[in-house]
């Protein structure tokens, strides 16, 4: 079961997330997916970490969902969703629409305050632009990691598609 949070991490959370991540966190604003134990799953990240844009809104935290789609990985299903994606203008379409509401989201969860700093590094154009995972080609599979992630916090038909294809869910208590 996942439920979506999108609260700030309390300590037991935090304690999972730096053993999820061998090391603590950095740019963590939020837990945004939890499974029915409250273990994270997602975290919702920072627009800006260290001075730079961070690549992706949302992080897959969970190790048994890293290491499930690691192996789809290693099959070469991004390859065959690429092909999908320029066969199937549907899948295409829908496609473009997670990225179009991943890029929503990164902005309506920014502060005035980030906002501001964003401008003023001069990266609106790329936290505009960049999609799921920092992807700037909207047509290509960059990391099934980040589009699931994406897919436990918001609409995205690659995480249906692996839900679908694959049962990623299933993995989950």
């Amino acid at each position: 079961m996942v439920i979506r949070t999108n609260q700030v991490p309390d300590a037991r959370q935090l304690a999972i997330i730096t053993q999820q991540l061998g090391r603590a966190p950095r740019g963590t604003e939020a837990v945004a997916a939890t499974d029915g134990d409250g273990t994270p799953l997602v975290l919702r990240m920072a627009p800006i970490v260290d001075g730079t844009p961070f690549p992706t809104l949302y992080w897959l935290s969970s190790e048994r969902l890293k290491v499930e789609i690691s192996h789809i990985e290693a099959a070469g299903v991004i390859k065959q969703l690429e092909t999908r994606l320029q066969q199937d203008p549907d899948f295409l379409a829908a496609y473009h629409r997670s990225h179009e509401q991943y890029v929503a989201a990164r902005w309506a969860f920014m502060s005035a305050a980030q906002r501001a700093e964003v401008a003023r590094r001069g990266y609106t154009d790329v936290l505009s632009e960049r999609g799921i995972g920092g992807i700037a080609n909207w047509d290509q599979v960059r990391c099934l990691h980040t589009q699931y992630a994406h897919h436990l916090c918001g609409e995205n038909v690659i995480g249906q598609w692996l839900d679908a294809n694959y049962g990623v869910a299933d993995c989950l208590p």
